[in-house]
């Protein structure tokens, strides 16, 4: 089940089984030219990043993977194998038919099992350029966010860190960082075509009081900065020894994040939690990872409180209770709250259709 069965190098597409890794496939890939860029960090399989419509890093360029999948095969609970785009479909366009390739991607393994995935490829990028930019606040850093995303600069990667997660990532990956809010960035294209990209979203950032403005092609210390960020889950936790690690996500449309991300810090602060916050802001996505003591009443009902305020927020300002991890069971109760009755009334029509037995992962989403 993890055998890449195919690639078509002048159409930029192949066919994976669903147990392959994203790292198994691009290091297949890396003679060809092209590559697979949906990133979440872990070297996930194909088919559970079809299950959870995973996105991470490289999202804010390319896309989700409800975005770069062009066909599933997939077993149904009675046992029937279908083929959710065509018998042999891989066409970067395909109207026939209901769209079943993105009623399955983001199901959460209720609705089918993942078997086979053809998927987009993409060229492997000339020129790769990353940089590093602090800020004095959380506001500016996420203000910079907004207005570069508002310039249609063609960025790769813009991701945020809190200074509580900078801090633990000095420590966890010994890293000389400033520990005050950062941004991430990362560009993609000619020598020429980055460095321009790179100098305009410089000066967005010194506008907003950026501190400065660090840049580097060279492949290592590009592999040492982003391989911080991957493992800004393992820092924090390292940090706090003995305790259980939560990570928790919304996502909100890109105006609103300033607001909603400033209003979070101070529900951090007022509740006094153990709380880093990194996120995947160009797409307006962000991640809390919260450490708790599971004995300690008052500090689970200060977690369940600010849960509830951060989810709550987020679909106020016209966003979702989450936009990378999932309902499973956490966020079941918020549902009907982002959606309204009559949508949840007809996923249950089609959970019924499809797995009438409810026997595919019973008891999540709704």
């Amino acid at each position: 089940m993890n055998n890449i069965l195919e690639v078509n190098v002048e159409d930029f597409d192949c066919w994976v089984d669903s147990g392959t890794t994203r790292k198994q496939l691009n290091n297949y890939l890396k003679d060809t030219g092209l590559w697979f860029p949906i990133d979440p960090g872990a070297d996930a399989c194909i088919g559970g990043m079809c299950s959870t419509s995973a996105s991470g890093t490289n999202a804010v360029r390319f896309g989700t993977m409800r975005e770069n999948v062009l066909n599933l095969e997939c077993v149904l609970a009675d046992g029937t194998v279908i083929n959710t785009a065509g018998l042999k479909a891989r066409s970067r366009k395909n109207v026939a038919g209901y769209n079943l390739t993105n009623l399955m991607i983001g199901s959460e393994g209720t609705l089918g099992v993942i078997t086979k995935v053809a998927l987009k490829l993409f060229p492997q990028p000339e020129t790769i350029l990353s940089a590093v930019a602090p800020f004095p606040d959380v506001a500016s850093a996420v203000q910079s966010t907004v207005e570069i995303m508002q310039t249609g600069l063609p960025i790769a990667r813009i991701e945020f860190l809190d200074e509580k997660s900078i801090q633990a990532n000095n420590i966890y990956n010994k890293m000389g960082l400033d520990e005050t809010p950062t941004l991430f960035l990362e560009f993609h294209g000619s020598k020429g075509t980055v460095d321009q990209q790179a100098e305009a979203a410089m000066e967005i950032c010194k506008e907003n009081q950026c501190k400065e403005f660090n840049w580097a092609t060279d492949p290592e210390e590009r592999i040492k900065l982003w391989h911080a960020r991957h493992n800004s889950w393992f820092a924090f936790k390292s940090i706090h020894p003995n305790r259980k690690a939560i990570s928790t996500d919304v996502c909100v449309p890109i105006s609103k994040l300033p607001e909603v991300l400033v209003q979070t810090k101070k529900d951090i602060e007022e509740l006094n939690l153990k709380t880093v916050i990194v996120g995947h802001v160009g797409d307006g996505n962000f991640h809390t990872f919260i450490s708790l003591d599971t004995a300690d009443t008052e500090e689970m009902k200060r977690y369940y409180a600010y849960s509830e305020k951060l989810v709550r927020h987020a679909i106020k300002v016209e966003g979702t209770c989450t936009g990378e991890h999932g309902i499973g069971l956490g966020k079941m109760k918020y549902m009907e709250e982002q959606f309204g009755k009559s949508p949840i009334d007809t996923m249950r029509l089609i959970k019924k259709a499809l797995d009438p037995n409810n026997i595919l992962n019973p008891g999540k989403i709704f």
